[in-house]
């Protein structure tokens, strides 16, 4: 199987310690697994006085964590909306009756900063709430800009980097980002199942609502300082987290950033040759979304007989390949060389 999606192909000695026998979690040992897990987080994000709170469940869990506990106490949000992730913050605002200002970008395409800047000037948002790279589309946003026009008027940012991180230059106090969320099977690259928020010094003093329960902030804070999680964790990720950590560490984060965007860079330039358009103004390392020119109605069905998998769209003749995880100069050509063989069919 090749995977470009998330997570993409992980290491056999990774998968394999889901194989393994379960330890308890309520223990010393799982503790330090837990602790050594945030340290290390906290070390790759740059957040050095910040706490991880770890749930097991999606990104989209994260989410509605940080609109119930947060957002649901500040009088006004600003949603910048430029594809699927950015109008769930919209309808989590809605679900818990919070009122927000939409700033809504074309597909794939640069913000316009100046009006942005605008717009949150005059209708004075107390926090601020964004993907750094909307992954429905494969365009990056501008994170330094946001965070300088958020201090400029005092606006809490909270920033989804759950397919930025690791993949993308994300520093979290030099940016002065009061909340950041991310999941495993992205950059992380392990199975599904897990989603952190990150939070910066800042945000620890904050107040925080109480109207969730398994998602409540107050509660899982309390249960970090011992190194556990409130309620029974995915203890078998914790255990492919750490060890995934742990090689990060060693590895360095900038060189796995600079790895994803060589692999990115790689593909693009055989997109280009092919005439493949790639849509993003400012394209994330991440993934790369690209329009084929015919037979976009039956690819990805064929590269799924080929046990190939890479991401449509919500456009026609429009898909995304990730370049995450175990992936070689030799995958990406033997992708590109399928891709180009069903489009001429």
């Amino acid at each position: 199987m090749k995977s470009y999606v998330f997570p993409g192909n992980i290491e056999e000695d990774i998968l394999q310690i889901a194989a393994e026998q379960i330890p308890y979690m309520r223990t010393s040992f799982f503790s330090g697994i837990v602790k050594g897990s945030e340290q290390l987080l906290l070390d790759q994000i740059h957040c050095k006085n910040g706490r991880v709170i770890f749930y097991t469940g999606s990104g989209t869990g994260a989410m509605d964590a940080v609109v119930s506990n947060l957002v649901t106490l500040k009088r006004n949000s600003f949603i910048l909306a430029g594809g699927s992730f950015g109008y769930r913050w919209k309808s989590l605002c809605e679900y818990y009756h919070c009122p927000y200002h939409l700033f809504e970008v074309p597909f794939a395409k640069d913000p316009d900063y100046t009006e942005m800047e605008e717009q949150i000037k005059n209708t004075h948002p107390d926090v601020f709430l964004c993907q750094h790279h909307e992954t429905s589309t494969g365009e990056l946003f501008d994170l330094p800009r946001i965070a300088e026009i958020c201090k400029k008027y005092g606006v809490f940012l909270v920033v989804d980097a759950i397919s930025s991180f690791l993949s993308d230059p994300l520093d979290m106090d030099q940016l002065n980002i009061g909340m950041c969320i991310t999941s495993s099977q992205k950059g992380l690259n392990i199975p599904p199942g897990l989603s952190f928020i990150f939070l910066s010094e800042k945000a620890l003093s904050e107040d925080f609502n109480h109207i969730g329960y398994y998602f409540d902030f107050k509660e899982n804070l309390k249960n970090l300082e011992r190194g556990q999680t409130p309620y029974s964790p995915a203890t078998t990720l914790f255990l492919q987290l750490y060890e995934r950590l742990k090689r990060n560490s060693v590895i360095g984060v900038d060189s796995i950033i600079e790895n994803v965007k060589q692999r990115a860079l790689y593909f693009r330039a055989q997109c280009k040759e092919h005439n493949w358009i790639i849509p993003a103004e400012t394209p994330s390392n991440c993934i790369t979304g690209f329009f084929v020119k015919r037979n976009g109605d039956i690819l990805f069905n064929e590269l799924l007989k080929e046990n190939i998998y890479i991401m449509p769209g919500s456009t026609p003749n429009f898909f995304r390949v990730s370049h995450l995880g175990l992936q070689s100069k030799e995958d990406i050509d033997n992708l590109v060389a399928r891709i180009k063989t069903i489009e001429e069919k």
